[in-house]
C-alpha cells in the first residue's frame, strides 16, 4: 500500500466508497490522516463503517478545517450537474483530486507511463505491463484497469506504475508528468460528463501535461482528432512524439502494413514481428494496441527483441475479446468491456459469422456507424434497456432480431441457433455496445456471467 505520509494528521475527504474510495480511505487512516468519507448510497457507507472508517455527511457538514476532497471519478463534479459536495468544496476552495494524484505526490522519484483513449486502453495497459514484467523491470499496473492505485507497492527510484487513465482520472490529476504518455484514439463517449466533445478532447489531451524531452508521447494517427493532436504535439517539438498506426505508414513511429509491425522510430523502417504470431491480439483494432504497447516500452529501454517474444506470450484481457469456450466449432466470445459502438466495432470486424448478444443501457451514439458490418452478423439477440431502440436500429439493416431480456436467455438461444446451423468460423459474441448498469454492477459481472453461462451449455451432442 502507497504511504500518503503527507496527509499525516490531516483531515481529509473522501466522497465515493467504491472500490478506490475505499481504498484511499484505507490508504489514508494507515498513513496518520483524519478521514472524512461518505457516498450516497447506505450500503456504502455501512460498508466502510465496519472497517473503521468514519463517516462524515458531506453535504452538510463544516468543511473549512479540510484542505483536500479525494474524489472518486465516476461521480459528477462538473457536467452535466455537479454533485453537491463538489459545489461545498469549490465554496471552501478545497482540491478536488482522484486517489492517483495522492499516489503521484508520494512517489515522486518512480518513472510513468499513462495509457488512455477512448476504446482500448485496457488491452494496451495490460500489455505493457507484461512485457515490462517479462523485461525484469519493477513495476506496478492500475488505474481504470481496476486495481485501486493506493493498494499498489511502493517502488521509489528505478520503479515504474503503467497506469490506464480515463478521461475523468486525467482532469483530477496534476502532479504526474508521464515519463511515456499514449493516446490511442478518440471517438464521441462520456460527452455528459465533459460537457462536449471539446471537453472531452481536452480531458484525453492532459495525458501529456507538462511533458519535455527526453520524455515521449505515443499517439495513434488513425483518427482525425488525435491526428491533429499529433501534429499540434510534433510543431511544439517539446517532448518526443512517436504516431503509431493499424492502417498503414506512420514515419517516424510504429505501425502495421501487409500483416507487419513495423519499427520507424530510428528511420529505418524494421519488420519487427509478423502479427500472426500474436495469438491473443486480433483484429485491426489490437494492431494499434501492439504498435502502442510497442512504441511505449521501447520509449522506456525495453530491447525490442524482449518487447516482441513478451507479446508472443501475452494472455489477452479479460472480457475483451476473451475466447470463453469452442462448441462444435462455434465459439463463445465475451467481449463485455465493449460498452459503446466504437468498441464493439472492433470484435464485429474480427469474427464473421456472428451471433450477436446486445443491449443494456444505451450510449448516445447508440449503434452508430456499425453499418458496415450488419452483413456479418447471421441473428441479434437483445438484452437490457435498449432493446426496442436496437431492434429498430437492426430491422432497418434487414438483421434478423430476437428480443430476450435476459443474458441467460440470450446466451440459450443464441448457442441453439449457432450451433443448429454449423456455419464455418461461427461465434456467438457477447459484445453489448451498452453501459450494464440497468442489469450488472459492471462490465466484469455481465462477461463473468456470460462465461458461467456458456459454460453450462452442454457439449454438442
Amino acid at each position: 500500500m502507497i504511504d500518503l505520509f503527507y496527509m499525516d494528521g490531516l483531515p481529509v475527504a473522501v466522497m465515493g466508497l467504491g472500490k478506490s474510495g475505499l481504498a484511499t480511505a484505507r490508504a489514508l487512516l494507515e498513513s496518520g490522516a483524519e478521514v472524512w468519507a461518505w457516498d450516497d448510497s447506505p450500503a456504502k457507507r455501512a460498508e466502510a463503517e465496519a472497517e473503521g472508517i468514519r463517516i462524515v455527511d458531506l453535504t452538510t457538514a463544516d468543511l473549512s478545517e479540510l484542505t483536500t476532497v479525494v474524489w472518486s471519478p465516476g461521480i459528477p463534479h462538473t457536467h452535466p450537474k455537479p454533485h453537491p459536495v463538489a459545489e461545498r468544496a469549490r465554496k471552501a476552495n478545497l482540491e478536488i483530486v482522484c486517489d492517483i494524484e495522492l499516489l503521484a505526490r508520494s512517489e515522486r522519484d518512480a518513472a510513468y507511463i499513462g495509457i488512455t483513449g477512448t476504446n482500448g486502453k485496457s488491452t494496451t495497459t495490460a500489455l505493457v505491463g507484461h512485457v515490462m514484467e517479462a523485461a525484469g523491470r519493477r513495476l506496478a499496473v492500475g488505474g481504470n484497469l481496476g486495481t485501486p492505485v493506493l493498494t499498489l507497492p511502493r517502488l521509489g527510484v528505478g520503479g515504474s506504475y503503467v497506469l490506464e487513465m480515463s478521461s475523468y482520472q486525467l482532469e483530477l490529476t496534476f502532479s504526474i508528468t508521464f515519463d511515456v504518455a499514449v493516446l490511442l484514439n478518440i471517438t464521441p463517449d462520456h460527452l455528459d460528463r465533459h460537457g462536449g466533445m471539446n471537453g472531452y478532447i481536452a480531458a484525453k489531451k492532459l495525458i501529456f501535461h507538462r511533458q519535455t524531452k527526453p520524455r515521449t508521447a505515443v499517439i495513434g494517427v488513425d483518427d482525425g482528432i488525435c491526428r491533429k493532436i499529433y501534429e499540434e504535439l510534433t510543431a511544439a517539438g517539446d517532448q518526443h512524439v512517436w504516431p503509431i498506426s493499424a492502417e498503414g505508414r506512420a514515419p517516424g513511429g510504429v505501425y502495421a502494413q501487409d500483416g507487419w509491425l513495423i519499427d520507424d522510430t530510428e528511420g529505418r523502417a524494421e519488420r519487427v514481428a509478423d502479427l500472426a504470431n500474436f495469438p491473443t491480439l486480433l483484429g485491426r483494432h489490437n494492431w494499434q494496441n501492439a504498435a502502442a504497447a510497442f512504441a511505449a516500452c521501447k520509449a522506456a529501454g525495453v530491447p525490442p527483441a524482449a518487447i516482441v517474444a513478451a507479446m508472443k506470450t501475452f494472455p489477452g484481457l479479460a472480457h475483451r475479446q476473451q475466447l470463453v469456450r469452442t462448441i462444435g466449432g462455434v465459439r463463445f466470445v465475451n467481449d463485455s468491456k465493449a460498452t459503446n459502438a466504437d468498441a464493439a466495432e472492433k470484435a464485429l470486424a474480427t469474427f464473421d459469422p456472428i451471433y450477436w448478444i446486445l443491449g443494456g443501457q444505451a450510449k448516445e451514439t447508440g449503434l452508430d456507424g456499425l453499418d458496415g458490418y450488419m452483413g456479418r452478423v447471421r441473428h441479434a439477440f437483445l438484452i437490457g434497456e435498449a432493446s426496442d431502440k436496437f431492434a429498430t436500429w437492426l430491422k432497418a439493416r434487414n438483421v434478423p432480431v430476437t428480443a430476450c431480456g435476459t443474458l441467460d436467455v440470450a446466451v440459450r438461444q443464441a448457442a441453439a441457433l449457432a450451433l443448429k446451423e454449423k456455419r464455418a468460423g461461427a461465434a456467438v459474441l457477447l459484445s453489448p455496445a451498452c453501459a450494464s448498469w440497468d442489469q450488472f454492477p459492471n462490465f466484469e459481472v455481465r462477461g463473468e456471467t456470460f462465461a458461467t453461462l456458456v459454460n453450462d451449455l452442454p457439449a454438442e451432442g
